[in-house]
């Protein structure tokens, strides 16, 4: 199990990203659009740069639903591998069978 403070942490991010991503496009599709001046353009960098970094969809992390583990998390589950296997050999998880030989 993950610690509670990175977990919520990480849940902050998500808040905070889902917050700021109108304003983040809007400023990224100023600073793209070429035909614009150079000063309007270099005012949105600026105003960009000025925002909270943790509202960047880079920086959150994948982590398990479970567990919190932020490592080797399969997307389609949102399950670490070792949750995965657990609920796949309880039988909880459709579609997959754990293979044996």
């Amino acid at each position: 199990m993950a610690k509670k403070s990175s977990i919520e942490k990480n849940n902050r991010r998500k808040r905070m990203t889902k917050n700021a991503a109108p304003q983040r496009a809007k400023l990224k599709a100023i600073i793209a659009d070429k035909t614009r001046p150079m000063e309007e353009r270099f005012a949105a960098t600026l105003k960009l740069a000025q925002m909270p970094r943790n509202s960047s969809a880079t920086r959150i992390r994948n982590r398990c639903e479970l567990s919190g583990r932020p490592r080797s998390i399969y997307r389609k589950n949102k399950l670490s591998r070792i949750a995965l296997r657990e609920l796949g050999s309880k039988g909880l998880v459709p579609g997959l069978v754990k293979s044996s030989w």
